[in-house]
């Protein structure tokens, strides 16, 4: 599916700063990005990464500042204030270097984080949370009205993400605990489409990238249970990665990149 073939993706290197946000081992988290942007090279994917920014402790977690669909990209408007400048960077990026068209938000009182936005495919979900309101999901049905789009309620202090990303074309990922689940069923009921759904014993699990017909995930010592899941369901090639570090400060895997398919470079393929 076209959906899921990408020729880009735009990172951030750690900040030092990050280490003031609480517990986390900053040498390591700074090996496991290293790790995480070799793998996206790996994959295929000419990886654009920033230098960091020492006055932004969050800006590692790039997809929050935009929504980037079929060449397009949404520019985000972060629920706190303090993350403003994260999105002028990337719209710069995303707008120079990568020659994306950009559409803003118009409506003042809208907030919208990318982490709440999954996108199947066929249709746009979208995570009313504590970053995340209904004009922001209303931004999203406005900037791709081709596509479906849904606001789904999620526990207000994670993002949609972090309960559900797609697995494959037509596959949604999804943990097995109590909140992961009630989040499934407003999806379900809510859906224009049928999915295939893999459940999966650790809900920290649930949160994969699906890149170019290989699926990442994170690595058998964080989620055993679950990587023998992948193993027994996933019969296209799978890339398991450590990013214990940062998954404790986001949503894992999809929160640190920024995919794009641009469809010049893919017809020189």
């Amino acid at each position: 599916m076209a959906a899921f073939r990408y020729t880009h993706a735009v990172v951030s290197r750690l900040p030092n700063s990050l280490e003031n946000h609480g517990n986390i081992d900053l040498e390591e988290a700074k090996k496991q990005h290293e790790n995480y942007v070799r793998l996206l090279r790996e994959i295929g994917l000419d990886v654009i990464e920033l230098p960091p920014d020492e006055s932004l402790p969050e800006c590692v977690f790039v997809e929050d500042t935009a929504v980037v669909c079929n060449g397009t990209a949404l520019i985000a408007r972060p629920g706190a204030a303090h993350r403003t400048q994260e999105v002028e960077t990337i719209r710069v990026v995303l707008k120079k270097e990568l020659g994306l068209p950009i559409i803003e938000i118009s409506d003042a009182q809208a907030r919208l984080e990318g982490g709440d936005v999954l996108f199947t495919g066929r249709e746009f979900f979208v995570g009313i949370s504590q970053a995340t309101n209904e004009a922001g999901a209303r931004a999203v049905a406005s900037a791709f009205p081709e596509y479906p789009c849904t606001p789904i309620k999620v526990p207000e202090s994670k993002h949609l993400k972090s309960f559900i990303t797609m697995g494959g074309p037509d596959l949604l990922c999804v943990g097995s605990g109590k909140e992961a689940q009630e989040v499934l069923k407003r999806m379900e009921r809510e859906a224009t489409f049928s999915y295939g759904i893999i459940i999966l014993p650790e809900d920290e699990a649930a949160n994969v990238l699906y890149i170019n017909n290989t699926l990442v995930h994170r690595s058998v010592e964080e989620i055993p249970l679950s990587v023998k899941v992948f193993s027994e369901k996933i019969d296209y090639p799978r890339r398991p990665i450590k990013i214990s570090q940062l998954a404790s400060k986001s949503n894992g895997l999809t929160s640190s990149c920024i995919l794009v398919r641009r469809t010049r470079h893919l017809r020189n393929l």
